[in-house]
Order: structure tokens, then C-alpha cells, then sequence
């Protein structure tokens, strides 16, 4: 019963009318003359769903469909230049010239083909299971008769009604009709899209404001025609027809699919675009295939490896057909043996040359050994298996959220440890979308003792007093100068009750009491409004009631020391926007003043300041950019009184100005503001810490060190974005700020007059001039980086990222330590991401947690999404999905460097062990006067790479650790490093046996030189491998000689007895171990690596020595540039000039 009293009380506020910039004025605007032409054609029957022809509402992000996995799959296999050979190879063992069987070719390649794409297949359908289950979510549809039930999302068609409830997201892309409020408004939580944490106001028409209860929709008719379906997010172009008036739609009136409503109890709404048509899917594009760039360097060494085999094969070719030519002597054929009288034509010494063409293509099945077949299904089986570790590791399990690390592929995992750059979305990724209030400064005097996250990380040896976790969320304040009503005690105790009056006062903020409990809540349309409402109401200020145009607060009296009601009559609200950067109210107070209070950005209110209201501006100033320093977010306080005839004007024009009609509507409104938003008192500012996730500054330096650059890519105003840079220590106080922007008053002064194109042209202009200068400055300063920061919004980043720009934009950026990117679309954010990865050649990790992130996600190398609070839109297009930005830091510096270094060591091992194996082929071949006769049986030949070599490299591939994990962390440098790295002739049964034993004996044994961790399983498998190999011998040579063939009985009767074949194994696997031994142990003594010096240093105990700590941190090649070790860096260097040029 109180929920529903609750729920009425705050149905009756019309809140379009407390705010004097919002649209709620439906008017006819330019656009809306292209309705009906070519891309505004959409034709919506509302309530009639079957009227309508569009696609359903289902949204996939898998890679295959049913009938594409076949064909697809299949061309990813054939793409990889050894498998197509293998094909190729397998083709032609059908043919009479293959030197061995065809069962022998073709089985290997099957395996490698079907497990392939069973791994693939298993990937792709836990994508599928993620699309079912958004898919299946349900939200209330009209039947009909005024009947709402609940539908799952997939069977959504364009013209249903739909009724939202709070807290869910959108299904589709909706037009506003009505809501729980009696004027149709709504707040929207758009975070997921553009990464904004404050929320929209949206409102319906006037003509559907009445539709509030389900049974008002059971005979709703109307008519929709708008834009078709594009990826602006920011604009939308319709009419309504409704009782045969057409009335316009606007972005007002529009929902998005994957926003969510927030402070509003229901809306309903008709669908309008559904599934791939949505402005969100617009956004996205299809799921790429994306392949290592190890992956891409190893087709590389086999094109070389296959130039190798065609090579050889030529040779043998020219010399078997001179020795064919010359075979024939005095009537006699010199190789008997060959049984030349029966052949046709591979050794007829009349045919010559074309023996020679049918050896040729012989051989180059015989050499196909030189090509490891099981390369890339045991890339695939060990890079499954690093992927279950990656799940699995407890370190990166985020117990709050009950959510492990996800590799949703495992196709990259060596790629997370070459990454050169990572893009990072803000809102949600590194911050955690929660605002404490923590200092302020009032009437020039700085109050609050807590420490932020920044000052914490910078002081690194300080001892701080660090408070303990708030009690109350939002407020991390502690002063008891002016806590527990102390601040009457001040000597300026008149300017503080100002103050904190105006932070009850000013906002649009609703308060909500619980019945029960009594306690009050605030629901607000960003952090920072219910940080600062909650902050003074903690400090005496308590705002309580909310009417339609009052708000009343309980605050401590000065002169009776009691708490008394004040009420406040709410008569404008001017908000904040983007370009104003300021919010206002005018208020009555009960002694009939008439207030205006504003609060707002720096760069705009102490310009505003009249000339007796500076009294406080220096040490205010001076405060802010202490806050500033500090990783805080900062806004102005200040006020004035207005007279009478003045508030009259203001209204009076304010009314006008909101009845144009005209193109230019806003520019009059803001005209209007400017003139009253002046001749200001100030009070002080306010700082509040947008938190960010546990551990992010800690990460980024880690990553810093790790010779990582960070971009950020962000969807919030550019102020927000620099708080966050300071915040986690992308940027400090003495980097030069190159800041591109067109947000200037010269420049929307130009877009006021002209042509749209010379405008255009104009502003290109002007963004290529402040790229040029940025370039002039970085030259000028010698290239060091250390020094520059760039940030840039959206509008000039859609004109640096033109064809004929944007390699000079990527050359500016580059030469920056830090870079943030403002305002930036889903679509800018993908062809940032592009940018960097196709013109500075890194491999870029792309990290976000909304659906505004998913174009960049996909985009880059590697696409990391946050299993935050934004749904699953990010995460189901994602490689990697973890809870925490934090654990990127192990996910790069642990997994990633193992990773790559293990599959590295294993390709080079895979190519070595089968070039030694091919060799004594061609050896072998050559000794038989190029004949193409292997020097194995069949069997051998393919259980080579299967069965007695595979194992082990296998298990390199999942187990080898150069170093441990702690130490990975410990000194991320390790990152920075690439691997930029005569007697009596046996029968060919003996010789073979006694060859394959040596290859056996020297591939286990190298295989034992390149481990650097060795576990109970690769002891297992290594050794494995070569008893296997001996017993494989006795068993099968024990077969009768129709299953063993030339091998029965080799081992048993002539190896094992015979002291040569062992004294010839040891002295070959000697010969072959002792140069890489060699070279290894010079290595290791004289030229270390970082990772072997930190296992001699491990070895030699001494890990923990400050010296070789330091030693081994120089070794970086690329010194950490941002990061709060980088911040401290710089306040060292900045104490030791300030001594060198003291007294």
C-alpha cells in the first residue's frame, strides 16, 4: 500500500516543467521535410504489427549459422597455405606416383580438419547459448482488448506496444508514447551506448501523454513514418499520425535498444526498428575472423619452408633424370634393382625427362614431412587447454559478481603477449560509476582530509591517515571543522550555509521515503547530483520534498542552533548540457529573495563572476588545481540575487524563445541564459572522486612499465574524461595538454552563419591546424614524449579520422605518452581502433563493457569485454571477457607472456623436429640415387608427427614457464621482450630404424633443452615419447611380416643386439644437443635476457635486492611513460632541478 502511495505521489510531478531548456515543445524542423523520400521511406502501422514487412528482433553474434558452418568452416582450414597443401598432397596420393599409401596421407589430414572445426563449432555455440539468453528475455506486448502479456524479445515485430518496466533495457528501438509521469517523461540510462552516466530525459508526444493504463492502448491507431535505419545515434526524423494530425518526432521522443529506464516506474512505447535494423546492431558489424599475427608469420615460414621442399625436389628431379638417362650401359641397367625392364616410365632411361617430371611430383610428396601437418591442430589442442587455464585461474575470479575470466576464443591467446596498444572505454571499464563526495573549498578555505586514489598511489611510502570505507555511499567526506553542525563555528559560517544550500537546492534530483523505515533516498539523473544532495544532507542540508515547484529542506538554524523546514519555490531549472557545462535554478526563498544558484565547469563560471564576487577566486583557483592533481572531479559554486523587473524580462523572453519554432530555437534559448547566468558571488567548489574499479591506476602503470600505451576512447564530455586521466595517472600537472577541439565561441559563431559545406571545409581546416600545431610542439620539444598528453572530442576526431588526415592525426598521437578521445561514437571508436592497428602496425586490445564498445571490440586485435553492469552486449562480442579492468594486468603480463613465448618455443620446435626428420628423407632419397624410396615404412612415416614427437611439444605449449607468475608481475620489462629469436651398408629396415631412433633420441632431448619448467607430465611425455617409440618397435616388428611388412623383426634381431646402433644413437644425439647447449650456456652467462636474469637472480637469491632490482628495470627498452611510477618520476626530477637552481 505504500509502494502504491509512493508511486502515485510521484506519478502527479510534471517534471517538464520544472526545466526551462527541455524540448517538450514539439515542432516542425527542416529535416522533417524529407519524409516519404529516399531514406526516410519507414512506414509504422503502431498496433498492427502484422501491417508491417521488416526483419524480427532476434540479434546473433555468432560467427556461423547452420548453414554456413560447413563452407565457412571449411575456408578457414583451406585458408591456413599447410592445410591446402596437405589437400593438394592428399589429392595426389591416389595417383601412381605417390610414394606411399593414400590411407597414410589422408587420415592425418582428416584429423587435423574435423578437430579444427569441432574446436571452432564448441566456441561458436557457447555464442549461441549467450544470444539465446538475450534473446529469451521477455517484456510486456498488447495483445489486443487492452491485454498485455509477456513475449520473449526474438518475437518482437516492428508496430508492437510495448510496456518497459524500470530497471530494463529496451528490447528494440522504441517511439515514446507515455509513462508512469502524467506528462509522459522518462530518464533513460543511455551508459551502455555512449558511455554517459547521466541520465536523458526523455518525453512523449502531448497527443499520447494521456495513454497511461493498459487498457487505454484497445483501440490505439497511428500512423509513424521516419528515417530508415542508420547508425546515428544522436538524431531521429519522423511524423506521427494520430487522428488525422501530424505531429513531428524527434531524438526526444525516441528509446534505444540497449539503454535502460531508470526513476520511472513503466513507459510503453511502439516498436519502430527491430533486430539488425536498431541504431545499436547499425553500430556493430559482423562478428571478423581473426587470425595471430604468430599465425599469420608461421603461413610465412611455410611458404618458405614449401619453397625448401619444391627446392629439393627440383634437384632431385634434375639428378634422377641424368642418373636415369645414364642408366642404361652395355646392354645392362646399372640399377637392377629398380626393376627398370618393367617400368613404363618412372625409370625408363628412354623417357628421361618426363621420369625426371614424375620424380619431381613424387618428391614433393615425399618432402611434404618437412611441412608439419599436426602443427595447427596442436596449436589449436594447446591453445584450448592455455584457454581453461585462463578461465580458471582463481586470480582473475571477481567473487562479488560470482564471475571467472572468459576466453570466448582461443584463437589469440598468444597475440595478449605482443600488445603494443590498448584502447579502454572510461565509464564502466575504468571507473565503476560511483561518486563520492571527498573535499571542498568554501570561501577560499579548503575543507575535507580524505585521500584519493591518486594521492594514495602517488605518495607511494607516505603514510597516510586513510579513512575507512564510507558508511553512507557517496560520501567519503571527513572535517570535523564542519561535520556535526561545527560549521556554525566558522568564521565565515554565513558563506558555508550558503554554500551547502545551494548544493540541497540546486539539482533535479527526487527524493524518495521509505514508509517503513523512514530514510530518504535519492534518485538522480547522474552520480555527481545524488553525491552532492547526499553530501548536504550529511552535513545539515537535507533535501526531503520534491513538489511541482517546490523543494524543501531541513537545515540547522544559525541563531536558535535547531533544525528548521525551509521551502523553496522552484521557478526555472536551466540544465546542464554539454556546451553550456553549467546547471542554474531560480528560487523564492521564504523571505521572498529571489536566488539564482549555479554550479558548473571552471572555464566557464569565473568568468561570470561579478567584480565583488572574487573576493575568494585566487585560493579557490589554487584549490581546484590541487583537486585537479588529485584525480578529482571539480565544479564552481556560486550565486546571485535578481530583482524583480529583471526575473520579468528573463521570463518573458525565456517564454518567446521557447515558442520559436524556427531552425535556431536553441541559439535564442541560449541567448536568453547567458544574459541572467552573470554578475555571479562565488562561493567555493565542490570535489568529488569518480571512484574507479579496484586496482586500475596499479594496472595501468603495470602496464605503463610494460611498455603499453593506453588510449582512452570515451563517449563522456571531455572534462570527465581529463578527471579520469589524472585519476588513474594517464595525465599529471606538468604534461603539456595538446587539446583538439571545436567547441570554441569562434567556431560556433561560424556554424551560426554559411553554407553547411564551406562550414565544413572551414572546420576541417581548423582541426588540421591545431594537428599541425601539436606536431610543431612535439618536434620542438625533441621528441620527448614525456611531456605531452592528446585529447580530443568527437566532432574533430570525425575530421582528423578523413582519408587525407588521419595519418597525420595517428603521427600526433603516437608521439604522445597519453591519449583520450572525447565524445566519440561507437562507429569512431571502431575507426580509431582500425587507425592504429592498420597504420602503426601493434597489435591493439580493445576493452569495454557497453554496446557502445562492441564496433572497437571487434575491430581490434583482441576485443576484452567487462561482465560489469551493462548487460552482455560487450562481452557476447568479445575474444576475452573478464569482471575487472584490473585483471588485464595479469591476463597481458602472466597468460599473455607465457603464451606467446610458449607457442613460440613450440613452433620453432615443431619446424625443427620436422626439417630434422625431413632431412634424413632427402638424405636418405639422395643415398638412393633420388628414387623416391623413403627410408621408413608407411606406418612410421605417419605416426611420426602423431604418436612419437607431438606429445611432448604439446605439453611445452601448456605447461612451460620461463618464470613464475609472481615475478611476471613483478617486473613487467619481461614483456617488452620478443623472440626476435665406412663399413658394411645396412639393409634400408636397419638403417631406417637406426635413423628414426636418432631423430627420436634428438628431438625429446631438445625438447628438454627448451623447457624451462618441468611438471610430473612433461617428465611423463617426454620420456614417454621414447619408450613408446622402443616398444612401438618390438610389437610391431613381432607382427607377422604381412601387418609389419620390412619392419619385423628389425628391433629384436638386428638393433637391440647389435653395440653399433647404440654407440651410433649416443654419438649422434651428442653431436646434434652439444651446439644449442652451447650456445644456451653463453647466452645465459654474457648476454642474458631479462628472464634469465631474473632466474639467475632467483637462483643466486637475490630477487629482493634493491640494486639488481633497479638493474634489470633499466633494462627496459621502452621506459614507462604514464603511470603513477611515471608521476613519481617526474616529481623527483622536478625536486632535483628545484635544488639545482636554489641558493
Amino acid at each position: 500500500m505504500a509502494g502504491g502511495e509512493r508511486k502515485r505521489r510521484r506519478r502527479k510531478l510534471q517534471l517538464s516543467k520544472l526545466f526551462t531548456l527541455s524540448s517538450a515543445k514539439a515542432c516542425f524542423k527542416p529535416a522533417h521535410s524529407q519524409i516519404g523520400r529516399t531514406g526516410f521511406s519507414r512506414v509504422v502501422y503502431c498496433n498492427q504489427p502484422e501491417s508491417a514487412d521488416y526483419c524480427d528482433n532476434y540479434v546473433r553474434t555468432t560467427k556461423y549459422t547452420p548453414a554456413s558452418f560447413l563452407p565457412k568452416s571449411l575456408f578457414e582450414q583451406f585458408r591456413r597455405v599447410a592445410n591446402f597443401y596437405f589437400l593438394v598432397v592428399g589429392i595426389l596420393s591416389f595417383t601412381p606416383l605417390a610414394p606411399y599409401t593414400a590411407v597414410s596421407a589422408i587420415v592425418p589430414l582428416t584429423f587435423v580438419i574435423l578437430a579444427t572445426m569441432v574446436k571452432e563449432g564448441v566456441e561458436d555455440w557457447r555464442r549461441k547459448q549467450q544470444d539465446i539468453e538475450v534473446n529469451g528475455r521477455k517484456v510486456g506486448v498488447h495483445q489486443g482488448n487492452g491485454h498485455f502479456d509477456l513475449k520473449e524479445w526474438k518475437t518482437l515485430r516492428v508496430g508492437d506496444i510495448l510496456k518497459v518496466e524500470k530497471n530494463d533495457f529496451f528490447p528494440a528501438d522504441l517511439v515514446l508514447l507515455s509513462s508512469s509521469y502524467e506528462d509522459a517523461v522518462c530518464y533513460v540510462e543511455t551508459m551502455n551506448l555512449d558511455g554517459e552516466t547521466n541520465l536523458k530525459l526523455k518525453q512523449g508526444l502531448e497527443v499520447t501523454m494521456s495513454l497511461r493504463e493498459e487498457v487505454d492502448f484497445r483501440d490505439f491507431e497511428a500512423f509513424i513514418k521516419c528515417e530508415d535505419p542508420n547508425a546515428n545515434l544522436y538524431s531521429f526524423v519522423g511524423t506521427m499520425e494520430l487522428k488525422g494530425e501530424k505531429h513531428p518526432l524527434s531524438p526526444q521522443q525516441l528509446l534505444l535498444r540497449g539503454s535502460k529506464l531508470r526513476n520511472t516506474e513503466y513507459i510503453y512505447g511502439a516498436v519502430i526498428f527491430t533486430g539488425p535494423d536498431t541504431k545499436v546492431v547499425q553500430n556493430s558489424t559482423e562478428p571478423p575472423s581473426k587470425r595471430s599475427m604468430i599465425e599469420r608469420k608461421m603461413d610465412k615460414i611455410i611458404y618458405l619452408m614449401f619453397l625448401m621442399v619444391v627446392s629439393l625436389a627440383f634437384l632431385g628431379a634434375i639428378l634422377f633424370g641424368i642418373t636415369t638417362r645414364e642408366d642404361y650401359q652395355n646392354g645392362v641397367m646399372t640399377r637392377w634393382y629398380l626393376k627398370p625392364d618393367d617400368s613404363t616410365v618412372f625409370f625408363d632411361p628412354q623417357r628421361a625427362p618426363l621420369a625426371a617430371v614424375c620424380h619431381f611430383l613424387s618428391a614433393l610428396m615425399l618432402n611434404s614431412y618437412f611441412i608439419p601437418i599436426s602443427l595447427y591442430v596442436s596449436i589449436e589442442i594447446v591453445k584450448v587447454l592455455q584457454s581453461i587455464f585462463i578461465n580458471k585461474d582463481i586470480h582473475m575470479y571477481y567473487e562479488e559478481a560470482d564471475k571467472p575470466a572468459l576466453a570466448r576464443t582461443s584463437n589469440l591467446n598468444e597475440e595478449l603477449g605482443q600488445v603494443g596498444t590498448v584502447l579502454s572505454d572510461k565509464t564502466g571499464t575504468l571507473t565503476c560509476n560511483s561518486m563520492e563526495f571527498i573535499k571542498c573549498s568554501i570561501a577560499g578555505r579548503a575543507y575535507g582530509c580524505g585521500v584519493t586514489e591518486v594521492e594514495m598511489a602517488v605518495g607511494n611510502g607516505i603514510e597516510y591517515a586513510v579513512a575507512a570505507e564510507p558508511v553512507v555511499k557517496g560520501f567519503n567526506f571527513r572535517d570535523e571543522r564542519i561535520m556535526n553542525g561545527n560549521w556554525v563555528k566558522e568564521t565565515d559560517a554565513n558563506v558555508i550555509q550558503k554554500f551547502f544550500r545551494l548544493l540541497a537546492v540546486c539539482h533535479t534530483v527526487i527524493p524518495e521515503v521509505n514508509e517503513d523505515t523512514g530514510k530518504i533516498s535519492y534518485e538522480a539523473e547522474s552520480p555527481d547530483e545524488a553525491a552532492f544532495v547526499i553530501a548536504a544532507r550529511e552535513l545539515g542540508f537535507e533535501f526531503f520534498i520534491r513538489t511541482q515547484t517546490t523543494v524543501s529542506v531541513r537545515e540547522l538554524d544559525v541563531v536558535t542552533g535547531g533544525r528548521v523546514e525551509r521551502m523553496y519555490k522552484v521557478l526555472n531549472v536551466l540544465e546542464f548540457s554539454s556546451a553550456r557545462k553549467r546547471m542554474s535554478v531560480i528560487v523564492r526563498d521564504e523571505d521572498g529573495k529571489l536566488l539564482l544558484l549555479c554550479k558548473g565547469a571552471d572555464s566557464v563560471m569565473f568568468e561570470r563572476l561579478s567584480g565583488n564576487g572574487r573576493e575568494y577566486e585566487e585560493e579557490t583557483r589554487d584549490h581546484v588545481n590541487e583537486y585537479a592533481d588529485a584525480g578529482l572531479r571539480t565544479l564552481i559554486l556560486a550565486y546571485r540575487e535578481l530583482d524583480e523587473r529583471e526575473y520579468e524580462v528573463f521570463t518573458e523572453r525565456i517564454s518567446e524563445a521557447k515558442s520559436s519554432v524556427s531552425a535556431d530555437r536553441e541559439a535564442l534559448i541560449d541567448e536568453v541564459t547567458e544574459k541572467i547566468e552573470k554578475d555571479l558571488v562565488l562561493l567555493g567548489a565542490t570535489a568529488v572522486e569518480d571512484k574507479l574499479q579496484n586496482g586500475v591506476p596499479n594496472c595501468i602503470d603495470k602496464l605503463a612499465q610494460a611498455g603499453i600505451k593506453i588510449w582512452v576512447l570515451t563517449g563522456d564530455k571531455m572534462e570527465t574524461a581529463i578527471n579520469i586521466g589524472f585519476a588513474c595517472s594517464l595525465l599529471r600537472r606538468d604534461m603539456k595538454q595538446i587539446i583538439i577541439n571545436l567547441e570554441t565561441p569562434e567556431i560556433q559563431q561560424l556554424e551560426k552563419s554559411g553554407e553547411k559545406d564551406v562550414i565544413a571545409e572551414a572546420l576541417k581546416e581548423n582541426v588540421l591546424r591545431q594537428i599541425t600545431n601539436g606536431k610543431v610542439q612535439l618536434k620542438a620539444s625533441g621528441g620527448n614524449s614525456k611531456a605531452f598528453a592528446l585529447i580530443i572530442d568527437g566532432k574533430s576526431l570525425a575530421y582528423a579520422l578523413e582519408d587525407d588526415m588521419k595519418y597525420i592525426f595517428l603521427e600526433l598521437a603516437t608521439g604522445c605518452a597519453s591519449v583520450i578521445c572525447c565524445r566519440s561514437s561507437p562507429k569512431q571508436k571502431a575507426l580509431v581502433t582500425r587507425l592504429v592497428k592498420t597504420g602503426s602496425g601493434q597489435t591493439t586490445l580493445a576493452i569495454g563493457d557497453g554496446a557502445n564498445d562492441v564496433g572497437m571490440l571487434q575491430e581490434a586485435d583482441i576485443g576484452v569485454g567487462i561482465s560489469g553492469v551493462e548487460g552482455m552486449q560487450a562481452v557476447m562480442s568479445s575474444d576475452i571477457a573478464i569482471a575487472q579492468f584490473r585483471y588485464l594486468e595479469r591476463l597481458l603480463l602472466v597468460h599473455g607472456h607465457w603464451c606467446y613465448r610458449r607457442i613460440s618455443k613450440m613452433i620453432c620446435y615443431f619446424f625443427y623436429k620436422n626439417i630434422t626428420f625431413g632431412f634424413t628423407l632427402f638424405l636418405y632419397e639422395a643415398y638412393t640415387s633420388f628414387s623416391t624410396t623413403p627410408a621408413y615404412n608407411d606406418w612410421y612415416l605417419s605416426l611420426y608427427s602423431v604418436l612419437f614427437s607431438s606429445l611432448p611439444v604439446i605439453c611445452l605449449g601448456i605447461f612451460d614457464q620461463d618464470v613464475s607468475a609472481r615475478f611476471c608481475l613483478k617486473f613487467p620489462v619481461l614483456y617488452q621482450e620478443a623472440f626476435n629469436h665406412q663399413g658394411k651398408p645396412a639393409g634400408r629396415d636397419i638403417f631406417g630404424g637406426t635413423m628414426y631412433t636418432c631423430v627420436v633420441w634428438v628431438v625429446s632431448l631438445q625438447m628438454v633443452l627448451t623447457i624451462s619448467y618441468f611438471t610430473v607430465i612433461q617428465h611423463l611425455v617426454v620420456w614417454g615419447s621414447v619408450v613408446v617409440w622402443y616398444l612401438f618397435l618390438t610389437v610391431y616388428g613381432s607382427l607377422p611380416p604381412r601387418v609389419s611388412t620390412d619392419a619385423y623383426m628389425v628391433f629384436l634381431e638386428a638393433l637391440a643386439p647389435a653395440p653399433a646402433y647404440w654407440i651410433t644413437t649416443l654419438f649422434v644425439v651428442m653431436a646434434t644437443m652439444m651446439p644449442y647447449f652451447i650456445f644456451s650456456a653463453i647466452q645465459m652467462q654474457f648476454f642474458p635476457m631479462s628472464h634469465g636474469t631474473i632466474k639467475l637472480l632467483k637462483y643466486e637469491d637475490q630477487c629482493n635486492d634493491p640494486g639488481e632490482l633497479e638493474l634489470v628495470r633499466q633494462a627496459s627498452v621502452r621506459p614507462a611513460l604514464v603511470g603513477f611510477t611515471a608521476r613519481i618520476e617526474a616529481i623527483k626530477r622536478s625536486v632535483m632541478r628545484s635544488r639545482q637552481t636554489g641558493p
